[in-house]
């Protein structure tokens, strides 16, 4: 029986961390927990509520009416994010909650709120995480962290492609500045800023294909579950 561990995977967004962390769960029969979902489809449920954020504030308890899931779709072969039941995937990824998502998750009461549920979701272990403080704040005892990143220009043009794909109409310039934007609060925010773990193992993609990506944290992840067994 091979041991099971932890993968945190950190970075800026548009890195790719989602789709590598897919990738890894996939192919090691993990769960794939997407915290970037996660605080999506709460900016989701605040907006649809109307519950601003001074509110969330001063009363946390309003956030407990939230349950998050993650279902497996055979046919897209993808993770869907539920919230309260609801398939929310397409809605949590425009730019409409993207424009809010940075704010949302600078709030300490979110985040505490966020972090009790993914601690807990991984305590049975054999999980593979994404997000911005993985390593360091959620998953600190993680078996393997990784540490993504790739210019500014490459993540924007990136997720243009992707935005472009789905039909959704955003122009170059407005994406960048969105990433730009969301680095500099991800980075400088209060409450768990991004940071790279002292332990972490940084990827830098900014000129590798997602095949490549995969195949280095696929070695990776198989040369810590196999020293391991040796211990």
């Amino acid at each position: 029986m091979l041991a099971k561990i932890i993968i945190a995977i950190d970075g800026h967004s548009s890195c790719g961390k989602g789709t590598l962390a897919k990738n890894l769960a996939k192919e090691l029969d993990y769960t794939f927990i997407d915290s970037g979902a996660m605080y999506r489809a709460v900016t989701l449920y605040l907006m649809q509520n109307n519950i601003s954020l001074n509110e969330v504030h001063e009363d946390p308890a309003l956030l407990g009416n939230i349950k998050i899931t993650f279902e497996f779709d055979p046919e897209r072969e993808y993770f869907e994010t539920h919230l309260n039941g609801v398939n929310v995937e397409s809605e949590i990824r425009g730019m409409k909650v993207a424009r809010h998502v940075s704010k949302v998750s600078a709030i300490e009461e979110v985040r505490k709120f966020l972090v009790a549920q993914q601690q807990y979701m991984g305590r049975e272990k054999g999980v593979v995480m994404d997000g911005r403080d993985i390593g360091t704040v959620v998953f600190p005892d993680a078996e393997l962290k990784i540490f993504m990143t790739a210019s500014p220009e490459v993540r924007a043009q990136r997720r243009y492609e992707e935005l472009t794909k789905k039909g959704v109409h955003v122009n170059y310039a407005e994406v960048l500045h969105n990433i730009k934007e969301r680095d500099y609060i991800d980075s400088n925010r209060a409450a768990s800023p991004l940071a790279k773990a002292e332990d972490a193992i940084t990827l830098d993609n900014s000129s590798m294909s997602k095949t490549d990506q995969a195949k280095l944290a696929l070695q990776w992840a198989r040369g810590v579950i196999k020293s391991l067994a040796h211990h």
